[in-house]
């Protein structure tokens, strides 16, 4: 019997001090999406080492966790291969000052370095504006909103 692939994935939901809220848009395999900034468990890590690593990688930027927003709780087939997702949120918080270069627009990776088959842009995107249809992926809309009804 074979068995399933599964895709452990682990995502964070930063808000700066002006209550904003850090979301990552990027383009892989040429696939287009708005996230949470965040990403796989590597084979040995803890989620949350796993979320540590993530975010210095993607925004050389140490974090603490917060607390737990969220656990997907439904079947979501990856868009990128054959695995079953399945993603969990923290409410985290930055350990020193965001520096990157955010962008107003989405998808906007004019000053990226990445190839053209790999890019990603961060913004910066007022609480009250964001909505569950800005995420590409189901998993962060309901992440999202669950979040929403926390506060």
């Amino acid at each position: 019997m074979k068995y399933p692939n599964f895709n452990i994935r682990v995502y964070g939901i930063l808000i700066d001090q002006n209550d904003r809220i850090l979301i990552s848009d990027e383009r892989k395999q040429k696939v287009m999406f708005t996230k949470f900034p965040g990403g796989g468990l590597e084979y040995g890590e803890g989620i949350i080492d796993a979320l540590k690593r993530e975010y210095m990688e993607e925004c050389d930027l140490p974090i603490e966790v917060v607390s737990h927003v969220y656990t997907t709780d439904f079947f979501e087939k990856s868009s990128f291969d054959e695995s079953q997702v399945i993603s969990i949120y923290y409410l985290v918080k930055n350990l020193k000052d965001l520096d990157l270069d955010f962008k107003s627009d989405r998808f906007d990776f004019s000053s990226t370095e990445k190839s053209i088959e790999e890019n990603q842009s961060f913004r910066l995107v007022p609480i009250d504006d964001l909505k569950e249809e800005d995420f590409t992926f189901k998993t962060d809309q309901v992440a999202w909103s669950t979040f929403l009804q926390q506060l």
